[in-house]
């Protein structure tokens, strides 16, 4: 028996010890510690740190001279972003959209070619890199991506004479790293006296861009960073906001972007676009039902929401529908997604390609 008793004793004290308990350090039932679980990282802000896209350190003068190169018409504003130009449209001269600014060279060779370096603006990856001056209108042209709160976003650099030994897809970047040389590439003719960098900020359209391209047989092939893939926001602006408010992001920036128009429409899925930029959706979740997006004037959606009864009554059969048009907003209207005719503001063709893209 006392033996047995002993035996149980010592069982005892066995299970006593693996539990800790007995010593200082013991645990109450409240205290007992967990393991932690690891957070997913929130995206980092590449704005904390920021670099103009060349020497030119004057961007956020008011009409400085020397700083931006305009196109053949001299014209101070034609190197800004928006519609800021006259092009011919068929055999009409049209307003027409500038998705960037252009910055004009401080250095030359005794051949009046650029000197001046390229530089990322922030820290990202090289995304995009075309080496080929002839198959696009960017000429030589370096994309890169970023991460923001809001989602990915580009900034791109066109127009390059070379870019920079060993610069290659996929290498991660950071502000003031050097991509290229400024030059006067592209598709089209610039002379060399108005060699300049093309510099966009903006948005992707559609993950599956490359897929619709292909569908359509067209060339040549850029992937994702073909220019209709691309919606740009004015860069100085985003400078402007960033000198202002070091924790910028780019998501507080798009809720200031003034509105242009609404677009009512019937979509299948949700388009990819607002799966990528899920905080530029507001109120109920998505219903399977028709949407309302708020545009910019160059078509990037800002926000979008589940149309109400009365919008989708007034929608009808109809696939699309365009409302609360600005027009102080839309001014010259230089990129036609909507137009307005005898019947009212209605989808261009322009719009209609957009569209296709964006719900694809």
């Amino acid at each position: 028996m006392k033996i047995l008793l002993f035996r149980l004793m010592a069982l005892g004290c066995m299970f006593v010890g693996l539990m800790g308990c007995g010593r200082k350090e013991d645990y109450s039932p409240t205290e007992i510690p967990t393991v932690p679980v690891a957070m997913p990282e929130a995206p980092r802000n590449p704005w904390q740190v920021v670099s103009f896209p060349t020497d030119q350190k004057r961007l956020l003068e008011t009409r400085p001279s020397g700083v931006f190169q305009a196109t053949a018409s001299g014209r101070f504003e034609s190197a800004l972003y928006g519609t800021v130009r006259i092009a011919m449209k068929g055999k009409r001269l049209m307003p027409s959209f500038h998705e960037g600014i252009d910055i004009a060279p401080m250095k030359r060779d005794r051949a009046k070619r650029p000197l001046d370096s390229v530089y990322a603006v922030a820290e990202g990856k090289a995304a995009y890199v075309n080496r080929i001056s002839g198959n696009s209108n960017y000429g030589v042209y370096v994309v890169l991506t970023h991460d923001d709160p809001v989602g990915e976003f580009y900034t791109l650099y066109a127009h390059l004479a070379s870019v920079a030994p060993g610069l290659r897809q996929g290498q991660l970047v950071q502000p003031g790293d050097v991509l290229g040389v400024m030059g006067h590439s592209s598709s089209s003719a610039i002379p060399v006296e108005r060699s300049h960098l093309h510099f966009e900020v903006g948005l992707i359209a559609n993950a599956r861009f490359a897929e619709w391209y292909n569908a359509k047989k067209l060339k040549p092939d850029h992937g994702l960073f073909n220019g209709r893939n691309l919606l740009a926001i004015d860069p100085l602006e985003v400078f402007r906001q960033r000198q202002q408010n070091p924790a910028f992001t780019l998501r507080q920036h798009l809720s200031t972007i003034p509105v242009a128009y609404e677009l009512v429409l019937t979509v299948r899925k949700l388009p990819d676009y607002f799966r990528r930029y899920p905080s530029l959706w507001e109120g109920d979740p998505y219903s399977g039902k028709a949407i309302v997006m708020a545009c910019s004037e160059n078509g990037v959606p800002l926000r979008v929401r589940n149309a109400n009864e009365t919008e989708r009554t007034r929608l009808g059969q109809n696939r699309q529908r365009v409302q609360n048009v600005n027009a102080n907003v839309l001014g010259k209207n230089g990129r036609r997604l909507v137009v307005l005719d005898q019947n009212g503001w209605r989808v261009g063709q322009n719009g209609k390609d957009w569209q296709e893209i964006l719900n694809f």
